[in-house]
């Protein structure tokens, strides 16, 4: 062994313990391997800072903007609407539903691809149901790494096995696109099935770094509001039929906040006294449960376990609360919010009012205004967009930050437009794919799906930094001649084995590599090494090179994978985090890839 070699470990070591013990965070630990590296000889400055300009790196910031065009032109709720439909609110299906649409998707795909498009509608789907996005993200993740497993064309290392598979001189025969098809679908299966029996002791509770619920937080400030409820108008309700003479408000501290009328199939989100309440109709509410309770005894009334017909609508990624102050040269100042049609100016349902240092709930359409006084609003985001951007002198001044946006859906097909042209640059005309994801990107904001300054903003730069630093590291591990140091000794160690345990320290072999070294780098080194071994040991020189392709994506222990890297921040994953749950499914990749060769491979 080298000093440089040695060298090499000890920073491989540094690295890990940095990403274990959080001393710093994990893109500063991308820094830190750019500039010791070349301090120390490793590798060239030049070499230090290549990873701002891999296809990889330079790949993820393209669908990252692209996945943030599909988003914003609102393509993304339409994804998770069936999904949440077919799903309901179990969690267990939610991961099944969402693990296996990104592993097929990933199938014939780049796996980052498939994770970062789904990104989004994934954190709209965690937020509609209240379900904790990191229950749901390390799935869609790990799914859509297992996922490049089913097809040839699936992941980089499947990608370049034929090429590599050259023994004596000569080539060997070549694999068929669905030649491992049975391994992976078999490997994405259990990856579902662990994650829906196992998900809730192994995942983190966590919200993720970009989840603030301004919302929840105003609920618990106000304690006469709770969460929406929608309640159904049954078929025996006789009246009175009209929302002012019902007086829910006055009555029960419940706040009417959207009208389904059955009769003319329409919804009214800014009820108030004239509307009609009829049989059949579905009412959306905003109120403590105690109180909903007590509106719906009342008038016969039937709360359902969850919004239904408002489920869109009035979704947490579509409406929500904020609060509201009213400004010193406001219009609204000394006037109520019934003289001024408040609703009808502004879209949005007033639910609490806070002056003279009292919170009041009912009669506050009626009450003259004054500057300072705070108004609790409920409604739409666009809505919400609108009036915060209203010129000067504004009526209302936000004292609280808005979680949603205005949509742009009259740009949908544009977005899908250019996605399905940077797709098809990749599959059909064979375009590298950090160019053909760029020129989508561009195309987005060349035709007004995003804006510059949303582009860059849609980036998580944590992630681009981590994975920038550790592609040198990956360089140093191979130039110094460490990755074939390492892999040679433990092929020495092992001696003759039976041909299915060689292929099990191939596979365990090649999942430690992935986690240092880029899949295609181990999958290049690694390949002919083992097919050697296995011709040694009077194996099929093929299976080995198929192993190491497949386990070149048993990469779950590290957030050092693309993927793992990509849903790390949105997830508000640690380090601990992947290793607590990679552990177990590193494990379980390897049990299932070498049980379904064992058995319908002739191993």
């Amino acid at each position: 062994m080298t000093p440089e070699m040695i060298l090499t470990m000890i920073m491989l070591g540094f690295a890990v313990i940095l990403f274990v013990f959080e001393w710093v965070r994990v893109d500063v630990v991308g820094i830190i391997m750019m500039v010791l590296l070349p301090l120390i000889g490793l590798v060239t400055p030049q070499e230090a800072f290549v990873g701002f300009s891999s296809n990889a790196v330079i790949s993820i910031i393209a669908v990252i903007i692209i996945g943030a065009g599909l988003d914003k032109t609102g393509v993304m709720n339409r994804v998770a609407s069936p999904i949440i439909k077919l799903a309901g609110k179990s969690e267990s299906r939610i991961i099944a539903l969402i693990g296996g649409t990104v592993g097929i998707i990933s199938s014939m795909m780049q796996n980052i691809g498939a994770a970062a498009l789904f990104l989004p509608a994934a954190q709209r789907i965690s937020k509609r149901l209240n379900i904790p996005v990191s229950r749901i993200l390390m799935p869609m993740g790990f799914c859509a790494i297992i996922g490049g497993t089913i097809t040839l064309v699936g992941a980089s290392p499947t990608i370049l096995l034929n090429d590599l598979m050259v023994l004596g001189g000569k080539k060997l025969a070549p694999f068929g696109l669905f030649t491992q098809t049975p391994i992976g679908v078999c490997l994405l299966l259990s990856a579902i099935l662990y994650f829906v029996f196992f998900g809730k002791l192994i995942l983190p509770a966590a919200t993720g770094a970009s989840d603030k619920d301004i919302t929840a937080s105003l609920i618990e400030e106000y304690h006469a509001l709770d969460t929406i409820f929608e309640l159904h108008v049954s078929s025996d309700f006789k009246g009175p039929k009209i929302l002012e003479e019902l007086d829910i408000q006055r009555k029960f501290l419940v706040t009417v906040v959207g009208i389904e009328s059955a009769r003319k199939k329409e919804k009214n989100l800014i009820p108030h006294g004239p509307a009609r309440v009829e049989a059949g109709d579905d009412l959306a509410v905003v109120g403590r449960k105690k109180n909903v309770v007590k509106l719906a005894e009342e008038y016969g009334f039937v709360i359902k376990e969850s919004l239904e017909s408002f489920g869109e609508v009035l979704a947490r990624t579509t409406a929500g609360m904020a609060e509201t102050i009213v400004s010193p040269r406001s219009e609204l100042i000394g006037r109520s919010m019934s003289q001024i049609n408040f609703q009808e100016m502004f879209g949005v349902n007033p639910l609490a009012l806070f002056t003279g240092n009292k919170i009041f709930y009912t009669g506050i359409r009626h009450m003259p205004l004054k500057m300072g006084d705070i108004l609790l609003l409920q409604g739409s985001w666009a809505k919400f967009h609108i009036l915060k951007n209203r010129p000067q002198p504004r009526a209302l001044t936000f004292s609280t930050p808005l979680e949603g946006e205005i949509l742009r859906p009259k740009k949908a097909k544009l977005a899908i437009l250019w996605l399905a042209i940077a797709l098809f640059q990749v599959i059909f005309l064979k375009i590298t794919l950090s160019v053909a994801l760029m020129s989508g990107a561009l195309g987005m904001i060349a035709t007004g799906v995003l804006s510059v300054d949303e582009a860059y903003r849609a980036v998580d730069w944590m992630t681009v930094f981590l994975l920038a630093g550790l592609i040198p590291l990956g360089i140093a591990f191979e130039k110094t001649g460490t990755a074939a140091f390492i892999a040679k000794t433990v092929l020495g160690m092992i001696g003759n084995p039976s041909p299915i345990v060689l292929l099990g320290v191939v596979g365990i072999m090649t999942s430690f590599f992935t986690l240092v070294v880029s899949n295609v780098g181990a999958t290049v080194l690694l390949v002919p090494l083992c097919m050697n071994m296995a011709v040694m040991a009077g194996g099929d020189p093929r299976m080995a090179a198929l192993v190491v392709g497949l386990s070149a994506s048993n990469t779950f222990v590290l957030p050092t994978h693309q993927v793992n890297a990509l849903i790390m921040r949105p997830g508000g994953y640690s380090t601990l985090d992947y290793a607590k749950a990679g552990a177990v499914m590193t494990v379980l990749f390897l049990a299932v890839e070498l049980t379904v060769l064992y058995f319908f491979y002739g191993i």
